[in-house]
């Protein structure tokens, strides 16, 4: 019969009742604005990661020596429905669209054609999809996922016909501008410098909450005498 440690067992129910109890805590809207500690670390995180996910200055520079340069190339969207919305916006930006269903032929500037949609990724990016919106007529997160498509066909087209430069360039702004811009879209940005004793004490607060269940779990299992000993070698006779 296992025999009971009361002062491990005590210990080991102390901490699990603690850890629960902070667990609760965790999960109670008392972080500000209804928020728990949960959406509270993400959101901080998130804004910590678009701090330093602005990459539009590099590839807008990256971008400059290709103005001047033309480019004629074929995409495919993936719905055909999306392609009147998309002419549009090829248009606005100052390409040249031909719809050969269920094609669409593009012409045009390639670094000038490029600079229009990294000024919507740098509108989203800053909060602005306003800007965005009034400039095509539609919802400026639509507009950014019919770039992102846009961009993501010219990729592949421009890689077939071997124009790898041209390629690396779209799928920079397709990865570095319009991504960030998408999906960072009305968080605010903070740089880890201004945050940086929160973001320490979190992370080493998860890693002290984490050992703290797992002693937890230990003395309540040494105190019920549940341990785990060496097998003894059987001897060969």
């Amino acid at each position: 019969m296992a025999k009971i440690n009361k002062k491990t067992l005590s210990t080991g129910a102390f901490l699990a009742v603690t850890f629960l109890g902070i667990l609760c805590l965790i999960f109670s809207p008392i972080f500000g604005d209804g928020r728990n500690g949960l959406q509270y670390s993400d959101d901080m995180f998130n804004k910590l990661s678009k701090g330093s996910s602005y990459f539009i200055p590099k590839v807008t520079k990256s971008n400059e020596k290709f103005k001047g340069t033309s480019f004629e190339v074929a995409i495919k969207l993936d719905k055909s429905e999306q392609n009147p919305g998309a002419m549009k916006m090829l248009a606005t930006a100052g390409a040249e669209a031909r719809n050969a269903s269920p094609e669409i032929q593009i012409r045009g500037d390639l670094g000038a054609f490029l600079s229009k949609i990294i000024q919507d990724a740098d509108d989203m990016y800053k909060n602005d999809g306003k800007k965005v919106a009034d400039r095509y007529g539609m919802d400026e997160k639509e507009a950014m996922t019919t770039w992102w498509n846009v961009l993501k066909g010219m990729d592949k087209g421009l890689k077939k016909l071997g124009k790898i430069k041209e390629s690396e360039i779209v799928s920079d702004v397709m990865r570095k501008t319009v991504e960030p811009g998408f999906n960072y879209y009305k968080i605010e940005a903070q740089q880890v410098a201004d945050r940086a004793w929160v973001m320490t004490g979190l992370l080493v607060f998860y890693v002290i909450y984490t050992m703290w269940w797992g002693f937890a779990i230990f003395y309540l299992f040494d105190g019920m005498g549940l341990t785990m000993k060496k097998a003894k070698v059987k001897k060969e006779i």
